[in-house]
């Protein structure tokens, strides 16, 4: 996907999309004659509503659904990012602790779903270490300096986001359990990304902290990150080199990183259990 009315210089789907040849189309979905290829959020039902809609145009009859939806992988997610990062200047952890449950609810809900239309082998993402965005460490800035980590993230909100996948996990082991026909996977987005944090040197990034702590396009201090100025803004720079850099404008990450991130979870280990459809490696 070219980095043009999406946000960010791509997207994690775009890295697994390259190893696997079942992949080889357009990116976006068509409903009624519109093409719906832009970085925008769409309702979960919306898109579920989407699928119901375009399946008789992918597969005729039982069998023929059957049989493309064995060589098919199905993925469900991420969700819940947007809503929790919406909510992080109104809501302390506790309050938002107690959207975990809800937002897992739909999650668990959306999956079975795709399961009773077919599918038998579904990705269901995790959260990404928020208290490593830059936005949020922006907008959450803290002067304790106890309140980061070593990698210069946010504490308490990377440990919330380990609490979410870690209900997560449980409630797709619960949903494995009772369709054990269907080969559910977890990707590990947290784990993925925050080892880019811990070692940016070992994947290609800058050594340097400050660095690694700034986003490519944007403007401000210390992140170049201010969120009345969006990158692509007039007032905005960019970096000279996006493949040196984790974060691209605050909120994403650059197309290096995600290449990373991607290759983590397709060559392992961010994958649990391991992708069973043979893909080839991501350069």
């Amino acid at each position: 996907m070219k980095p043009y009315s999406i946000f960010g210089d791509t997207i994690v789907f775009d890295g697994i999309r390259e190893s696997e040849k079942l992949f080889q189309m357009k990116v976006g979905v068509f409903v009624r004659g519109n093409q719906y290829t832009r970085g925008s959020c769409f309702f979960i039902n919306v898109q579920l509503d989407w699928f119901k809609k375009i399946k008789p145009s992918l597969c005729q009859n039982k069998e023929e659904c059957k049989d493309l939806f064995k060589k098919s992988l199905f993925l469900v997610g991420e969700i819940g990012g947007n809503d929790i990062n919406a909510l992080l200047p109104y809501k302390n952890i506790t309050k938002l602790r107690e959207l975990v449950p809800l937002i897992i609810e739909a999650i668990t809900n959306t999956t079975t779903k795709i399961i009773e239309e077919g599918a038998v082998e579904v990705v269901v993402p995790g959260n990404f270490p928020i208290g490593c965005n830059f936005a949020v460490l922006t907008i959450m800035n803290s002067d304790n300096i106890n309140d980061y980590d070593q990698f210069g993230c946010l504490t308490a909100y990377n440990t919330f986001i380990e609490y979410y996948n870690g209900q997560l996990k449980q409630a797709i082991e619960t949903l494995g359990q009772k369709n054990p026909q269907v080969n559910i996977i977890y990707f590990d987005y947290y784990g993925a990304a925050k080892r880019l944090f811990q070692a940016p040197q070992q994947y290609g990034f800058s050594s340097d902290k400050k660095e690694t702590l700034r986003a490519c396009c944007g403007k401000g201090e210390p992140y170049n990150v201010d969120i009345n100025i969006f990158c692509g803004s007039a007032a905005s720079t960019v970096c000279s080199d996006p493949s040196k850099h984790i974060n691209w404008d605050g909120a994403h990450f650059t197309e290096a990183a995600y290449r990373q991130i991607a290759k983590g979870l397709v060559e392992g280990p961010f994958a649990n259990p391991s992708l069973k459809s043979p893909r080839s490696k991501i350069a």
